[in-house]
């Protein structure tokens, strides 16, 4: 998959697939969202023996983190998440000896059959675009969102998504860019508060926003200000900042954000917990923060001195700016010691 023939697809090779992915000078957005459902098959299962895509009955509701938050509808009903755990009969498996490149070569085939489904059409305005997307991937095919989605892991999981036709709007949105990507749309990502949609068009110009946990309906300046509203609990016009494109590698934060989100609610989930943190920090930017939240995880999974050490480490980081964040965890480090007595 990606020369380590000796290590196959082993958690080791697909992290180091990712961050040399995530450092390619035009990332490849579908690619690193695949090596995350690569990287949610390969994780250990939680305490409770479910499986990563499987929530335990009676579990609390999850606020997810897609961008400033947007929060599960309430219920606790348990859901069922077959996610990248499935990928042997997932979209189209079969044989072969590396799973992780099977799931990554099926899910990329997929996308390139979907846009292959969009009729030709020369000189499309960015209305048409996304009109034809939305017949397409909305109405033809039934790809949009639900508020269970919310409660799911493989919401958030490319390969799911794209055998389920369900997600997170975050998830949904990189399956319409990525469709019409190749079929050579102008498209991207609009990372809004509490939501993400795509635009077709200029940014700057003439552009059409859709929605696809809608099913790829377009916005109007009113309808847009009401989704960020209703999203966030806020009021007021949408900023200009908020429609500027999202790059890849913000948009793949963003989806590992929602995963540690879901996790963080479910204490039998820490090992999706940890692996989500830890392809956060393979990023090239990502919140330092990120590395204290290890550090706690790590404790918290009975690694002691392992998370210890490394609150201690990012402790002399902050030190110098934050001392009395940096007294904190150095607190939090000999409690974790003086547990191992």
């Amino acid at each position: 998959m990606d020369g380590d023939t000796d290590e196959g697809s082993s958690p080791s090779a697909n992290r180091r697939r990712f961050a040399e992915a995530a450092r390619e000078e035009r990332p490849d957005l579908a690619l690193l969202c695949l090596l995350i459902c690569v990287e949610a098959a390969q994780s250990p299962g939680p305490a409770a023996g479910l499986s990563p895509g499987r929530s335990r009955p009676g579990s609390p509701p999850a606020r997810t983190a897609d961008g400033a938050g947007e929060t599960a509808t309430e219920g606790t009903e348990a859901t069922e998440s077959t996610g990248a755990a499935g990928a042997a009969e997932g979209i189209g498996g079969g044989g072969g000896a590396d799973p992780g490149a099977r799931l990554v070569d099926t899910a990329q085939a997929e996308l390139d059959r979907l846009s292959g489904l969009l009729p030709y059409q020369r000189g499309r305005s960015p209305r048409q675009w996304a009109e034809a997307l939305r017949h397409l991937l909305g109405t033809r095919l039934g790809f949009h969102g639900t508020a269970a989605d919310y409660r799911r892991l493989d919401a958030s999981l490319l390969d799911a998504v794209l055998r389920r036709r369900r997600g997170l709007p975050i998830l949904l949105s990189v399956v319409w860019t990525e469709v019409a990507r190749r079929a050579g749309a102008p498209v991207y990502g609009v990372a809004l508060p509490g939501h993400f949609v795509v635009g077709f068009g200029d940014p700057s110009g003439d552009h059409v926003l859709a929605d696809p946990f809608d099913g790829g309906s377009t916005l109007s300046d009113s309808g847009l200000d009401a989704l960020v509203a209703g999203a966030t609990g806020g009021r007021g016009r949408v900023s200009a900042a908020s429609l500027q494109p999202a790059g890849p590698l913000e948009t793949v934060l963003r989806v590992l954000n929602n995963i540690r989100a879901w996790a963080g609610g479910r204490p039998e989930q820490s090992a999706t917990h940890l692996w989500a943190v830890e392809l956060s920090l393979l990023l090239p930017h990502h919140p330092g923060r990120l590395r204290y939240e290890r550090a706690q995880l790590l404790v918290e999974r009975g690694e002691f001195l392992r998370g210890a050490r490394e609150m201690e480490e990012y402790a002399e980081v902050v030190a110098a700016m934050e001392p009395n964040a940096a007294e904190t965890m150095r607190r939090a480090a000999r409690a974790a010691r003086a547990r191992l007595n």
